[in-house]
């Protein structure tokens, strides 16, 4: 495995100049969206309706995902599933955090401080590769939302995410949305994966629809 899925996202999302965060609450959700997928994919967790289950402890070999597993254990607290989408509340604030720390750790992207307004400590994350892995995975989702390509299973599943979360903008910034959107659209409900996660990709989904449509009626009424 390369870089995971909620990396990927975190990629689209820091400002190649700033290395600050772009988009960051809807970020969150994608990434929350993408490691639960990844785990789906890696035969750990099953999602089904609005349930998930963990189905499998056994160490994947990758950090990011293994501290997820270690983490869905706890939080299950011996139950055999609970709602997705009281776990991707609980990961949405985390997940964007915990993909740059591995991103710092495979030095894809280097941790700074500087204060603002020479007073309050702020991080950003700058790109030290050269924007190499970025240029690549943008190179992989353009072949295949612009130039027609077929995705793998990975690369539908995270077209999915970016749909579902609305950051065309991100992954797509010399596009205006409608000239991607359709086609990220049949990504997220096309037949380009097995039937487990081609179901989890739905799922998944449609939870982070109900939840974010509560964090926005929320913000209304705050």
């Amino acid at each position: 495995m390369g870089i995971t899925l909620a990396e990927e996202i975190v990629l689209l999302s820091l400002d190649d100049g700033s290395g600050e965060t772009r988009r960051r609450q809807a970020a969150g959700w994608a990434a929350a969206g993408a490691i639960l997928l990844e785990l789906v994919m890696a035969e750990r967790v099953s999602v089904a309706g609005k349930y998930l289950e963990l189905r499998d402890t056994t160490p994947t070999g990758e950090e990011l995902l293994d501290g997820r597993i270690l983490s869905m254990e706890a939080w299950l607290r011996g139950r055999a599933k609970r709602r997705v989408t009281d776990w991707l509340t609980r990961e949405q604030t985390k997940a964007v955090g915990a993909a740059v720390e591995r991103l710092v750790e495979r030095g894809l992207v280097a941790a700074e401080v500087h204060k603002v307004l020479g007073m309050f400590p702020q991080k950003r994350y700058p790109g030290t590769d050269g924007g190499a892995v970025e240029r690549a995975l943008r190179e992989r989702l353009r072949a295949v939302v612009i130039e027609g390509a077929e995705p793998d299973e990975r690369t539908a599943g995270l077209i999915a995410l970016i749909h579902s979360t609305g950051l065309h903008g991100l992954a797509f910034p010399d596009r205006r949305r409608k000239e991607v959107a359709p086609r990220t659209a049949e990504m997220a409900t096309g037949q380009w994966a097995a039937d487990s996660v081609r179901t989890a990709i739905r799922d998944v989904q449609a939870a982070m629809v109900a939840v974010t449509a509560v964090t926005v009626a929320a913000s209304f009424t705050a």
